[in-house]
């Protein structure tokens, strides 16, 4: 990054931080802004921007990466819900035709609407954010659900939020949202950032982590509500065998119409799953077998005589 680009984004940041108290980070609110400057160019490596790109921001606060965006891409839709910080943004980005600041709470708002201009303007839309640390999973897994659109996301998280994306099954960080994540998404940690790089410093390390959308899931099955429920099940009572755990759910949890051990315990010889396995030793495409044999083997005992399976 150029020293232009510095002295416009960082210096500005720094001095309102020091000088304006009404701007003072908000606990509640998770507000740890970037202040290190040398950090920009590898999140704005990580997303690869590029002239067609709209980008959707996250948590702009100050409007440190808010600028650094802006001077690449076709389209920045800044998100912010600091109204502190929404005044001073609007007021910084007056002159600036490629942004528009938004002033929400991103949980609130329909992605998919938020981004339809750039999505028929045929642009490349990417998530890039420094998002608050007490609503990284529910914003993460929000994405996933309803901007399939994307082609990546590039985020500033906590250390050990990133370690549970890219999570292996076996880990002591692989849990449902590892699952979730790579069921959609080719997860990357591109690079550790030290607590100092942010004001005020976290108590812990921070990640920057990339996610490249999948074109198609990482599995094929027949219903992903089934699959995302037998997941949820499952390590939800990570000390019990998957067995065990399933059928103290039962079938409202997994969305079946009968789930009692016999089902379950049909299904997963049908996915060669062991009951005596636990959630966190199966892998992506184990869970896919498992949520089908579940799924065929509650709708035949459903629809045999008795309800009670002859095979």
């Amino acid at each position: 990054m150029g020293e232009g680009v510095r002295s416009r984004t960082v210096k500005p940041c720094a001095r309102r931080l020091r000088g304006n108290p009404s701007i003072r980070p908000r606990k509640n609110l998770g507000q740890n802004f970037l202040v290190d400057h040398s950090w920009l160019n590898v999140i704005i490596s990580a997303a690869d921007l590029g002239r067609a790109d709209a980008v959707l921001e996250i948590g702009a606060g100050t409007g440190v990466l808010t600028r650094a965006l802006a001077e690449r891409a076709a389209h920045i839709i800044a998100v912010e819900l600091d109204d502190r910080l929404v005044e001073s943004l609007r007021t910084d980005f007056r002159g600036w035709p490629n942004v528009d600041i938004v002033h929400a709470d991103v949980l609130d708002v329909c992605l998919t609407e938020l981004m339809q201009f750039d999505r028929l303007a045929y642009r490349k839309c990417k998530v890039v954010a420094n998002l608050p640390y007490y609503i990284t999973s529910p914003v993460i897994l929000k994405i996933l659900d309803e901007a399939r659109f994307l082609e990546r996301v590039v985020v500033l998280v906590q250390k050990e939020v990133a370690e549970r994306m890219v999570a292996a099954p076996g880990s002591k960080r692989y849990g449902a949202f590892s699952v979730v994540v790579q069921y959609r998404t080719l997860p990357e940690i591109v690079a550790i950032v030290p607590p100092d790089a942010f004001r005020p410093a976290p108590k812990v390390d921070s990640a920057v982590v990339r996610l490249v959308m999948r074109r198609e899931p990482a599995v094929k099955v027949v219903s992903e509500d089934v699959l995302f429920r037998v997941v949820r099940a499952g390590f939800g009572m990570r000390r019990k065998t998957l067995l065990r755990a399933l059928v103290m759910a039962g079938p409202g949890a997994l969305g079946l119409p009968r789930a009692d051990e016999s089902v379950i315990r049909k299904a997963m010889e049908m996915a060669a799953v062991q009951p005596e396995r636990r959630a966190e030793t199966l892998s992506l495409d184990e869970f896919g077998r498992l949520a089908d044999a579940l799924l065929a083997v509650a709708m035949r005992v459903r629809q045999e005589p008795n309800g009670v399976s002859s095979s």
